[in-house]
């Protein structure tokens, strides 16, 4: 789904393009692009329908049609796609382990923060709810250690 959102992306930012035709050999993932209901790939979907959305508002004629093209067919251009896909190599804009540890420590620390404040302002703090303190007396307070969260 998000090498169908790239590749829609990039031909609707162009000025000059009017069809878009998306070969897959993913079809049913292609159809999830306009399922309405919840999945894991809502927000692959969301964009996707954001940059049609402009793509269509631009000019009534604008077209996009896909085609089922399954891999075991062996036509060239889905090989020539294939090869040049997984030659591909990744340029991370950061990568650094450490700074992969410290964003996703940030995050959890932020996570942490509005958990703490929704305890304090909860109506329902020790009321059959959580016990914010230890045994002895200290505030619980949630920390992170990688792999998750621990009170």
């Amino acid at each position: 789904m998000f090498v169908i959102r790239c590749g829609i992306n990039q031909a609707t930012s162009k000025t000059n393009v009017s069809k878009i035709i998306v070969i897959t050999d993913s079809i049913h993932a292609a159809k999830r692009i306009f399922d309405p209901s919840s999945h894991p790939f809502q927000n692959q979907s969301v964009a996707i329908l954001e940059d049609l959305r402009h793509f269509f508002s631009k000019d009534l004629n604008n077209s996009i049609k896909f085609w089922e093209c399954p891999s075991h067919l062996n036509w060239h251009l889905h090989k020539a796609v294939n090869i040049e896909t997984k030659a591909f190599n990744l340029t991370l804009a950061y990568p650094c382990k450490i700074s992969w540890d410290y964003n996703k420590k940030s995050e959890c620390d932020d996570i942490s923060n509005i958990w703490k404040m929704m305890f304090q302002a909860s109506d329902g703090k020790g009321k059959q709810f959580l016990d914010l303190l230890d045994d002895n007396s200290n505030t619980i307070e949630p920390s992170y250690v990688k792999g998750g969260f621990w009170l």
